[in-house]
């Protein structure tokens, strides 16, 4: 290897490393922010969906009928840390979920000098696109999947002799897995849109599959929602129209890309 390549690859890493530098900044930023505002956040955000008067239930109850009671759950903490910890915990999420935008656009930033023209121009405007789709399943996840979790496991009892006192661990996690992976979730029209441009996936092969992908929502569904129908089609119907969604993005792409050949020729 030569000196030239040896400083190029050196100089690869030393900027990688600033960027990853400025993503923990960043992080970091957000998360003392929300440490410092961790019992308003904590009170208003996170215990709020337990109680009858949170948003989404009066929405529910107003426009579809189904009203929920006081949900009878008793906060507590089983070990000496455990406070502490997800309070660190909840401001490190945070930080990253409030980051994202300047995360992704860090990461992308390295990424992009050393793609072709062409996969320049298939990516162009994905930093928007991928922020916006991810704080829409964030807000899903938090408005409608980790409410009814909340309100199912909440209410649900074996036996009325026995009280839901949940640990602020479980209760935790389950509201900031289910709100993170929701986010996630939401970009499957963006990944549909490169794969397309990349040559990867087409909309006949996400046709062709379809019958398996509901089936896989409907998996998917049951997984991270209570067992009853009205949850299970809350949650499902969106995840079902972003899959429809992905194959419209990529017969349209396809379209383009034809028509584009056609040009050329």
């Amino acid at each position: 290897m030569s000196d030239e390549q040896q400083m190029t690859f050196l100089n690869h890493l030393e900027e990688l490393r600033w960027r990853l530098v400025r993503i923990a900044i960043a992080i970091l930023v957000f998360a003392v922010a929300i440490w410092v505002f961790q019992e308003w956040i904590m009170d208003h955000i996170f215990l709020s969906m337990k109680d009858p008067d949170f948003f989404s239930f009066k929405l529910m109850c107003e426009h579809l009928g189904v009203c929920v009671n006081e949900i009878p759950i008793k906060m507590q903490s089983m070990t000496v840390s455990g406070q502490f910890s997800y309070a660190l915990m909840m401001s490190i999420m945070g930080g990253i979920i409030v980051a994202f935008p300047f995360i992704f656009y860090q990461i992308w930033a390295f990424i992009k000098p050393g793609l072709k023209h062409q996969e320049k121009s298939v990516a162009k405007g994905i930093v928007l696109y991928v922020s916006l789709l991810f704080f829409l399943g964030i807000a899903f996840g938090y408005f409608i999947v980790a409410p009814l979790a909340v309100q199912f496991f909440g209410s649900y009892k074996i036996s009325a002799k026995i009280d839901n006192i949940f640990t602020i661990s479980s209760y935790m996690s389950t509201i900031l897995s289910t709100v993170f992976f929701s986010g996630l979730l939401f970009l499957l029209p963006v990944i549909s849109y490169l794969f397309t441009r990349l040559g990867v996936l087409n909309a006949a092969y996400l046709r062709k599959y379809r019958k398996h992908a509901i089936i896989g929502i409907l998996v998917l569904s049951a997984v991270i929602t209570p067992p009853d129908l009205i949850s299970q089609v809350i949650v499902g119907v969106p995840i079902l129209l972003l899959y429809e969604v992905g194959i419209f993005v990529s017969a349209r792409i396809e379209k383009k890309m034809a028509n584009a050949m056609t040009t050329k020729h």
